[in-house]
């Protein structure tokens, strides 16, 4: 079974509301042919637009490869979140990298977030971006080490974030599951697919190629890179997969530290009283190990994420699957209806840090963003196209991050994975 067809009807997006609300265009013509490109990258999603965008606008003649639709995988599916830093908290990463290195991945970070909102602005993408997320907080232990967590980035990162306590934030979103949380102003939301899209117009525009329908069957690495699809060949200097977690049997080595997971978003009727939901227009990620995480879109529908599976097939009720953690959170809204109800498919790595590396003097590859790309993806695609221009100082950062295959190889990984989420999934509902 293919990832790319699992689940999903070749060349048509998910019928999700994020696709119900975007100006979707016809699709672009597959390759045909033989073509030669100073850079060949497999995969229009955030990080193979954002890289194909900053090659073209360097003069670059980029053709990108894509086996079904401009953002069909986890970058038009997502909740939407652009968070801060990297997916791991400081404290975690100043622990496996030192302080000095923990502080160069949070500036990254930094640089990641400036970097959508500056894309969004450059190219007038209508995505309804807006500012701050918040963190949740289950029990009055979990609320302290939140609280004392905003405190250590506020002493050593001079980052402020808005510290709540259970009154404050009740008074922001009144559920009943939640004793505390903060805010962060420099994390915001937006619509995940709009983004997609602007980004590939924006990458049309500076001269990029985009193929969609152009499966790649196979790589031939040398000093020149031969990319073949059914229809074609593309002959380049370099080549970028940015495929995250619809990568198949492209390369071994990434995937043997990047593996593909699913996770589900149901998007509800408009709210006649939004406020039951969020007083405050920002989205919020609670503190579980499957997390959920929700916000109200521009129409005033809950969008809400929860609840993750493992191997190919989605379930076959992706509504009832979210309802269940909605009527946990919000148990005020057990019945509402749900008008959209969808799954995607993102790859996580076993630390949650993103596998950036260079898979050959001449081939790049970015990916594993475990639910914190949309900013990290768009900036990875920009540090490749640095990279392939001879400036690989940020990229070399990223890559410096160490990378642990997971045990068990492609075939065990997901059985193995799922027990484990199993455990911590019971863990979440026994509030252990």
């Amino acid at each position: 079974m293919d990832l790319l067809t699992a689940n999903d009807r070749p060349g048509q997006y998910p019928g999700s509301w994020y696709a119900a609300t975007a100006d979707v265009p016809d699709p672009r013509a597959p390759l045909q042919g033989e073509m030669r490109a100073d850079v060949c990258i497999v995969g229009a999603g955030y990080t193979g637009l954002s890289a194909a965008l900053h090659l073209a606008q360097a003069g670059r003649k980029v053709i990108v490869l894509e086996a079904q639709r401009v953002g069909f995988g986890a970058s038009g599916r997502n909740g939407g979140q652009l968070g801060t830093g990297q997916r791991v908290e400081q404290p975690y990463l100043e622990a496996m990298v030192g302080p000095d290195d923990a502080r160069k991945l949070w500036d990254m970070g930094l640089e990641a977030t400036d970097l959508v909102r500056h894309l969004i602005d450059a190219h007038g993408i209508d995505c309804f971006y807006r500012p701050g997320v918040a963190w949740t907080a289950e029990s009055d232990g979990d609320v302290a080490e939140l609280h004392a967590y905003a405190a250590h980035m506020d002493r050593h990162y001079d980052h402020q974030m808005e510290v709540l306590d259970r009154n404050a934030f009740h008074a922001i979103c009144p559920s009943p599951a939640y004793r505390g949380g903060v805010i962060d102003p420099k994390s915001g939301h937006l619509h995940p697919l709009r983004f997609a899209l602007g980004l590939a117009r924006a990458a049309e525009d500076a001269g990029a190629t985009l193929c969609e329908g152009s499966t790649v069957t196979a790589i031939t690495e040398g000093p020149e890179i031969k990319v073949r699809t059914d229809t074609g060949t593309i002959t380049a200097d370099h080549a970028i997969l940015a495929c995250n977690g619809y990568l198949g049997r492209l390369n071994a080595n990434v995937a043997a530290r990047v593996m593909p997971i699913n996770n589900f978003i149901a998007a509800t009727a408009p709210l006649d009283d939004p406020a039951r939901v969020l007083a405050r227009d920002i989205a919020v990620a609670d503190g579980r190990f499957v997390i959920n995480y929700f916000r109200l879109s521009h129409d005033n529908r809950l969008l809400f994420g929860g609840g993750e599976s493992y191997g190919y097939s989605f379930p076959a009720d992706i509504a009832a699957k979210v309802r269940a953690p909605i009527s946990d959170i919000f148990p005020h809204l057990a019945d509402v209806p749900i008008d959209y109800a969808w799954g995607g498919t993102l790859a996580i790595t076993m630390k949650r840090l993103p596998y950036v590396t260079r898979l050959g003097p001449n081939m790049l590859s970015a990916s594993g963003y475990s639910g914190h790309g949309v900013g990290t993806a768009t900036h990875a695609g920009m540090l490749m196209a640095q990279a392939v221009q001879g400036q690989s100082d940020g990229f070399d950062v990223m890559a410096a991050i160490p990378a642990t295959p997971f045990p068990g190889g492609a075939r065990l990984r997901s059985p193995l994975l799922a027990l484990a989420m199993t455990w911590y999934s019971l863990r979440d509902r026994l509030g252990i």
